[in-house]
C-alpha cells in the first residue's frame, strides 16, 4: 500500500480532547480500510496566516499511514462534511519520514513553545 501524509487545521474553539477525537476519526478510517497508522502528531494551536471561517488560529494534527486511495477519499469526504476541520491536505509520499517531523524537531529545539529567555538566548 502507498504511503501518506495527512495533516488538518481544526477550530481555535476545540479542546484538545476533541482534537484527538477528531484524530482517532481519521485513524478509526483508516483501520476499517485495513490500513495502518505509523505516526500522529499533535503541532498544537498555531497562529493562521490569514483568517479561515472566522479563526485566526488553528490545532494542527498530522498523521502518517499506509493505506489504499479509497481510504484516503474517506478521509477526505468525512473533512468536507465535518465542521471542525477547516483545512486539510494529503500527500502521497514515497517513504515516511522516520522519528519526528520537521515541526516537532522544530518545537524541541525551541524547548517546548518558549522561544528567547529574558537574556535573548534562545
Amino acid at each position: 500500500m502507498p504511503f501518506y501524509e495527512h495533516v488538518f487545521i481544526a477550530r481555535q474553539d476545540l479542546s484538545q480532547a476533541q482534537v484527538d477525537a477528531l484524530a482517532e476519526t481519521v485513524t478509526g478510517v483508516i483501520g476499517e480500510y485495513k490500513g495502518q497508522v505509523h505516526k500522529t502528531e499533535t503541532w498544537g494551536l498555531k497562529q493562521l496566516a490569514y483568517k479561515i471561517q472566522k479563526n485566526r488560529k488553528g490545532h494542527y494534527v498530522m498523521l502518517s499511514a499506509e493505506v489504499s486511495g479509497e481510504a484516503i477519499a474517506e478521509i477526505e469526504r468525512q473533512a468536507a462534511i465535518n465542521e471542525d476541520i477547516i483545512r486539510w491536505m494529503t500527500i502521497k509520499v514515497d517513504e515516511l519520514e522516520k522519528g519526528p517531523s520537521v515541526m516537532m524537531r522544530k518545537q524541541e529545539r525551541r524547548g517546548g513553545r518558549g522561544g528567547r529567555d529574558r537574556d535573548g538566548e534562545e
